[in-house]
């Protein structure tokens, strides 16, 4: 990075009131402006788009952003990707050794198909060492729904060997009341990421409050645009700070569907092209569950059967 150039109060164009007003907007850093659009940077911070693109242009220039690496490079960034263990083998095989970091996994299925107590049990497995499948730290929890339960919590980090008092310590939840409040608080928790305080962000559901506040095709566009933005705070998340997001989604069913599952997940293209895995989750035989590992740009699709248990997530 530039010598002159340390902090985006540095960058031409930016004063205190401006920086505050990025910051508030997720843009904290001067690499965060350096792929931003400048009509990102006018909607945070109300700069004219010709002030917003110089701002970019030198973010860009002192964060020498933009560069091409090696696919060898690349493979060997990848060797440190953490994974955190689900608690059942047949699941962690099928989404390739667990659930990894610097990606964004989403799970779908209706009521009752193991999203919720997947989060439950990932919240608790991130705490665990590395040699047991976690990443030695603590979690976050953005909760739209109510599905949170610290007894749930206690009961798998008991089986797991953790105490469970201190299980709870280590996870921080919030209650998301609308689209914007969660969109805020993914953005408040990026500050405990930064403190390395959490490997792991769970959104429990991420569509729910998007589904409930946009209705009727007429809004469907600027639900979409806000859903983009929440995404990207995401990834920004999962890149930045080496961490797992893992969301929760609801389904619709597609009454023209003759044939076949009629169940599709919320979000549309948006959340298909944004998340790195997706699995969809329904119930089986004998309390059984079923995870379809339906789009990944690495591995195959196919199916995992796992129990529920009071302990958490299992094999059969």
């Amino acid at each position: 990075m530039s010598e002159a150039i340390k902090d985006i109060e540095d960058l031409p164009g930016v004063g205190p009131v401006t920086a505050e007003k990025l910051r508030a907007g997720g843009f904290a850093t001067i690499e965060s402006i350096a792929v931003s659009s400048p009509g990102e940077l006018h909607e945070v911070a109300e700069l004219t788009e010709a002030t917003a693109a110089k701002v970019i242009a030198a973010a860009r220039k002192a964060a020498d952003v933009g560069g091409f690496l090696s696919g060898e490079e690349l493979y060997e960034r990848r060797q440190s990707i953490g994974r955190i263990t689900s608690g059942s083998k047949r699941l962690d095989e099928l989404i390739g050794g667990g659930f990894e970091t610097q990606a964004i996994i989403e799970a779908f299925g209706e009521f009752g198909s193991g999203k919720s107590q997947i989060a439950h049990q990932l919240i608790v497995m991130v705490q665990l060492e590395r040699e047991k499948g976690g990443l030695d730290s603590g979690a976050v929890f953005i909760d739209t729904e109510n599905t949170f339960r610290p007894e749930r919590v206690m009961q798998i980090a008991a089986h797991h060997g953790l105490d469970p008092h201190e299980a709870l310590r280590k996870i921080k939840v919030a209650r998301a009341f609308n689209s914007s409040h969660q969109i805020l608080l993914a953005e408040r928790a990026e500050e405990l990421f930064e403190k390395g305080e959490a490997r792991l962000l769970v959104v429990d559901s991420l569509t729910a409050m998007f589904r409930a506040e946009y209705v009727g095709r007429g809004t469907l566009a600027e639900r979409q645009q806000k859903l983009g933005m929440h995404l990207r705070q995401l990834h920004k998340i999962a890149n930045e700070y080496d961490s797992c997001i893992y969301v929760t989604n609801q389904v619709s069913a597609k009454p023209d569907a003759f044939f076949g599952d009629p169940t599709r997940p919320i979000g549309g293209h948006i959340l298909g092209h944004s998340a790195t895995l997706r699995l969809y989750l329904r119930k089986s035989k004998q309390g059984q569950r079923i995870a379809r590992l339906v789009d990944s740009p690495s591995l195959p699709e196919g199916e995992a059967l796992f129990m529920v248990t009071e302990h958490g997530v299992e094999d059969k």
